[in-house]
């Protein structure tokens, strides 16, 4: 008997089922109500529910509400700092258990082999983890990156299994004014699924953008501007990282009118959020706290996230479907008590028996050895361009700020919240050091550098102090990347991402540990950010409005130009 056949055999009751799902209560994404009676299991997949069966293996999950595994619909595995194999471990036990990831942040350093990294560790995680084909390496002209993809690099890796399409198209200027590398991605990827992304677009150019035939888009920090992009037919993702808080935001328009074409996705989020907090399951417990209904959190969660990139096997309960399902022990609190992907308990035993791979990407910090003179900001205007940092958002403010030149030299002003920050270029490539300004983070002494630096992925470093920033930065080449946060010439904590200066070989929860030391460090130095790392991250990201930094100069995103090299 085939296994077509047994499946049709055990839903009938004419076998008994591999597996059954007992006492507990289905919920219905499609109708809101609650069934009861067994979920029968055959392989990897739901043969029945709503009905008494027998089984193989019984598990008695009597008091608790069945829902679909949850879908993350938008993410980059590296900014939660460990490997695809850890994060498996860290959010599969939340119930996340199909997520749609971009390698982009390893392929900006290393390039394809990093995509192909991520494709052969998909083989041997729990989870169902779906890699997108990064789009836009890098993701501008306007800075250096490690390596650069075009078309002809990405149609080899089309036909793996986890492939789901081409991943979040940030280059929104090359699709709109039909730049030919970008046409040529496009093209490549026709009729197939296009992921966005296209921060505060609007009008004819969104127009533009959604014509190119790009579906799904993550950026939308209003909800005006989430309604004009569902509007003109694409689907909203909503979006809750570690820097990028969008939920609040956008709760209000998450309806059970609305739920089908909204997703949930957290971009860029951290073991220590994670482990404060939580993933997926936060954002239902906070969208259901908030006032939205639970049928239209989770159909969110799960339904609409597999209609809206095409996985027609998941997203309900439901005969023939794949067996992701997770025991809850109540829709309001969403604490998973039982997770199955593919028809697997996940417990300490199943993560046990996976397979791993080797690491890519070490010694991949190249950069040039800088002294406290390189982060002198000459000029003799005292009009300067300065990054305004808005806490809980990826975009900024793009202020003018008079700063008086002393000695030739532009000084960070802490009485006035005025940091410099640098971006070193650590590819061994130019050897590029840019300087400027930026607003609200509120050092007072000492300085923090990194080399999770969106999406070049170059050093980041801000401070007071010129010889605390140089020791951060240099400090960063000897541990293979990282963070670092120095005061007065003493490194306070660091946390080292060997593995392409994004991501560690250490377990998440020593991971946790050390952003947790990482985090009081940075707080001794006055910042009263949140998350001091991945915000300093983003404020070198081009393609996110309004003022950012690369190694080639300050940047104006919305002219998208290079304003002060």
């Amino acid at each position: 008997m085939d296994d077509l056949e047994r499946r049709i055999a055990q839903a009938r009751g004419d076998l008994p089922a591999d597996l059954v799902l007992s006492g507990g209560q289905v919920f219905d994404l499609i109708t809101g109500t609650m069934i009861p009676g067994d979920v029968a299991i055959c392989g990897d997949r739901i043969a029945g529910i709503g009905a008494d069966y027998d089984g193989t293996r019984i598990l008695d999950v009597t008091g608790l509400t069945l829902v679909p595994g949850f879908i993350d619909t938008h993410l980059h595995v590296e900014s939660s700092l460990v490997t695809p194999f850890e994060f498996d471990r860290c959010v599969t036990p939340r119930g996340i258990t199909t997520a749609i990831c971009d390698p982009h942040e390893i392929a900006n350093v290393i390039g394809p082999d990093g995509i192909r990294w991520f494709q052969a560790a998909s083989e041997h995680l729990l989870m169902d983890l779906r890699v997108q084909l990064s789009s836009c390496v890098p993701s501008t002209d306007m800075e250096t990156s490690g390596a650069q993809i075009e078309a002809d690099d990405l149609a080899p890796l089309m036909h793996h299994p986890s492939a789901i399409g081409l991943a979040e198209f940030m280059n929104y200027p090359g699709v709109i004014h039909r730049d030919p590398a970008a046409m040529a991605k496009l093209n490549l990827f026709a009729g197939g699924h296009v992921d966005g992304h296209c921060p505060q677009l609007t009008g004819r150019d969104l127009n533009a953008y959604i014509a190119a035939g790009i579906r799904t888009e993550h950026e939308a920090t209003t909800a005006d501007e989430a309604l004009e992009k569902l509007r003109k037919g694409m689907r909203v993702l909503i979006r809750e990282g570690s820097v990028s808080k969008d939920l609040d935001a956008l709760q209000p328009i998450l309806t059970e009118a609305s739920s089908a074409y909204l997703c949930l996705c957290t971009d860029d989020r951290n073991p220590l959020d994670i482990g404060e907090h939580g993933h997926l399951d936060y954002m239902i417990r906070r969208l259901i706290a908030l006032g939205t209904s639970p049928l239209a959190a989770y159909r969110a969660a799960s339904l609409s996230a597999a209609e809206a990139f095409g996985l027609k096997d998941r997203g309900l309960i439901a005969p023939g479907l794949r067996a992701d399902i997770v025991a809850l022990d109540s829709l309001q609190d969403c604490r998973a008590q039982l997770v199955l992907t593919a028809g697997r308990v996940v417990d300490d035993a199943a993560f046990a028996a996976r397979g791993h791979l080797a690491p890519v990407g070490r010694a991949s910090v190249r950069a040039p050895r800088v002294t406290p003179q390189d982060f002198r900001c000459p000029g003799n205007r005292t009009s300067t361009p300065v990054i305004g940092i808005l806490e809980g958002k990826i975009i900024t403010e793009h202020l003018t700020l008079d700063i008086a030149p002393e000695d030739g030299d532009k000084r960070p002003d802490p009485s006035r919240d005025l940091t410099r920050i640098a971006v070193i270029e650590r590819h061994g490539k130019s050897g590029n050091i840019a300087t400027g300004f930026v607003q609200g983070f509120g050092l007072t002494r000492g300085a923090i550098a990194s080399t999770v630096c969106h999406d070049h992925h170059n050093i980041a470093v801000v401070g007071v102090e010129y010889d605390d920033m140089a020791l951060a930065a240099n400090r960063l080449s000897q541990i293979e990347g990282g963070f670092v946060v120095v005061l007065d010439g003493r490194i306070l904590a660091e946390l080292p991402l060997p593995v392409a200066g994004l991501m560690s070989l250490d377990p998440f929860e020593s991971v946790r540990d050390r952003l947790i030391e990482l985090r009081a460090a940075a707080r001794a130095l006055g910042t009263t950010l949140e998350e001091p790392f991945l915000q300093l991250a983003f404020l070198a990201l081009p393609v996110i409005p309004a003022l950012k930094i690369t190694d080639r100069g300050m940047v104006d995103v919305e002219r998208f130009e290079i304003i002060a090299p």
